[in-house]
C-alpha cells in the first residue's frame, strides 16, 4: 500500500482527490492538510463518510504521520516549501500546484536527487491537457512561429498557468527560430505582445484572466497562408485531474529526481 498525504485537501482538486485515494485498493490517505479545515475529519470535509483521518493544519503537522508521497495542490506562494521540506523528509512528491519556474525546479531536482526519492510535476494532470501538449510538440517541429494563449477565472493567483508554463517551456527547446519581429523592436506598447517563456528567445506567452474562464489553453501555430490552433478546456469539475494524478504517485515509486509533465508518463 502507498501512503498518501493530500496537501490541499480542501481545495477544488484536493477535494475530489480525498475519496479516490481512499477508494483506491492499492492507496491510504495517510495525512490531510489543509489550514480552512484543519479538525476535521478529512472525509467528511470532502463531503464522503468519515475516514478516520484528522485534517492538519500545517504540512509538519502532516508529516508527523508515516507516510510514502506528498500530492501538493495548494498554493504558488507555498508550494515551493512544501516540496523541499517534504524532500528533506524522504517523501517522495506529485506536485500539482502552479508557480514554478525552470530555476525553481532545478533546485528541487537536486535536492530530491540528493535524498534518493522522485518528484513528479505537471501544469495539468488531465490526459486531454497532456494531449495538447504532445500534438504541440509534433506541430512545433514542422511549424516554428508558435504562441500560446492562456485563459483562466478572474481570481487566479499566478499567471501564466502551469499548463501554459509548462508547454512553452518545451516548446522553446524545440522549435526553429520564429519569424516574428522582436518584440525590442516593437512600437507602441512592447508589453501587449506578451511575455517570453522557455530558454532562448522563449515562447510568447498571452495570459487573459476574466470571469467565467475556469483553465483553457491554446498553441496558435503560423505558416504563411495558414494556421494551426491546438486548445484544451477544463469544465468545472476537478474528476479529469484525478486518473493522472493517482497514476503519478503510482510511478514515482520508482523515480529517483524530477520528471516533468504527464506526458513523461502515459506511454
Amino acid at each position: 500500500m502507498i501512503r498518501v498525504v493530500v496537501a490541499g485537501s480542501g481545495g477544488w482538486v484536493g477535494k475530489a482527490l480525498v475519496p479516490a485515494v481512499a477508494a483506491a485498493k492499492d492507496l491510504v490517505l495517510a495525512a490531510a492538510l489543509s489550514p480552512r479545515s484543519a479538525g476535521q475529519d478529512a472525509g467528511t470535509a470532502a463531503g464522503i463518510a468519515p475516514l478516520g483521518v484528522t485534517v492538519a493544519a500545517s504540512l509538519a503537522e502532516a508529516l508527523d504521520t508515516p507516510s510514502d508521497v506528498v500530492i501538493d495542490y495548494t498554493r504558488p506562494d507555498v508550494v515551493k516549501s512544501h516540496v523541499l521540506t517534504a524532500i528533506e523528509a524522504g517523501r517522495r512528491v506529485v506536485v500539482g500546484t502552479s508557480g514554478l519556474g525552470a530555476a525553481d525546479y532545478l533546485e528541487i531536482e537536486n535536492l530530491a536527487l540528493k535524498h534518493r526519492v522522485g518528484v513528479v510535476a505537471a501544469g495539468n494532470f488531465s490526459i486531454t491537457a497532456t494531449l495538447l501538449k504532445r500534438f504541440a510538440l509534433v506541430a512545433a517541429r514542422y511549424v516554428p512561429d508558435v504562441e500560446i494563449v492562456d485563459y483562466a477565472g478572474a481570481g487566479k493567483l499566478d499567471a501564466p498557468s502551469g499548463t501554459a508554463r509548462e508547454l512553452a517551456e518545451t516548446l522553446a527547446a524545440i522549435r526553429g527560430a520564429s519569424t516574428a519581429r522582436p518584440v525590442d523592436d516593437v512600437a507602441g506598447i512592447p508589453a501587449t505582445r506578451g511575455a517570453a517563456v522557455g530558454g532562448g528567445a522563449g515562447v510568447q506567452v498571452h495570459a487573459v484572466r476574466l470571469p467565467s474562464y475556469v483553465l483553457s489553453c491554446e498553441a496558435l501555430f503560423g505558416l504563411p497562408d495558414e494556421r494551426l490552433t491546438i486548445r484544451h478546456d477544463a469544465g468545472s469539475s476537478a474528476l479529469p485531474y484525478v486518473a493522472g494524478t493517482l497514476l503519478a504517485v503510482r510511478r514515482v515509486m520508482d523515480i529517483a529526481g524530477l520528471v516533468r509533465g504527464l506526458d513523461t508518463l502515459i506511454d
